[in-house]
């Protein structure tokens, strides 16, 4: 049997690619351009000392199971270099995931509200410090922050869609006062979101994430799917 290959108008095909890939977008695309300034609003050396500042706090944290005693002097120091110098998007990255990493996994219980609320905070802060004014061109530095901030809080609206399609009622019951009450799709379409703007600035990871979690990506696939078997199989699907 001959199996001849569906024809896609440039319309649909352009359309397809949209949704299985979220930076196909020309309005999507981003330049990461190292002739600009790092973080415009501070100087070389501000900017290199606060980085030294930022790798003496989480460096005792790069091992696999720091302790508490680390954990809690990291978030310490980062703390105080944010109370310092509040527009340092870096700062704000590390905190987030150093607060996470003392929640444990139980991130959603009612017990660890205050503290992935923070998080949450954290990782909003460092979105708006370092999303430029010019969308299409970010510097090395920005494009990092922005992609770790992205993605871990990707990473939290997935891990929290898992928990609301465990609870009992389908819906998150613990977290953030802003997810809370959310169902499970609503939570994995704001994941995918996240997880598109990691891709966006770098993170080939999160690309990857954000087609495997986009709910009309997953549609059109299954659409794809049925309309393949039927191609193939003249209306006879799952039949050979």
């Amino acid at each position: 049997m001959i199996i001849s290959e569906p024809l896609l108008s440039s319309n649909d095909a352009h359309v397809l690619s949209t949704l299985f890939d979220p930076e196909s977008s020309p309005s999507s695309s981003v330049k990461v351009d190292s002739s600009l300034r790092p973080l415009p609003q501070f100087s070389d050396d501000e900017l290199a000392s606060l980085q030294r500042a930022e790798r003496t706090a989480i460096h005792p944290l790069a091992v696999p199971s720091p302790s508490k005693q680390d954990i809690d002097a990291a978030i310490t120091a980062l703390t105080s270099i944010i109370s310092s110098q509040p527009n340092y998007a870096s700062a704000y990255t590390n905190r987030a995931q150093t607060v996470r990493l003392a929640i444990g996994d139980d991130l959603f219980a009612l017990a660890n509200i205050a503290d992935i609320e923070r998080v949450f905070d954290d990782l909003a802060s460092a979105i708006s410090l370092a999303t430029p004014g010019d969308a299409g061109r970010v510097s090395p530095v920005q494009a990092k922050v922005l992609a770790t901030a992205h993605t871990h809080r990707a990473y939290l609206y997935l891990k929290a869609a898992k928990a609301a399609g465990e609870s009992e009622t389908g819906f998150l019951e613990g977290g953030p006062e802003k997810l809370r009450g959310l169902r499970k799709e609503r939570l994995e379409e704001m994941a995918s979101r996240d997880f598109a703007l990691g891709g966006r600035y770098g993170d080939r990871l999160a690309k990857e994430m954000a087609v495997k979690t986009n709910p009309y990506a997953k549609m059109c696939g299954a659409i794809v799917k049925e309309a393949m078997r039927e191609e193939i199989y003249g209306g006879k699907a799952g039949t050979r």
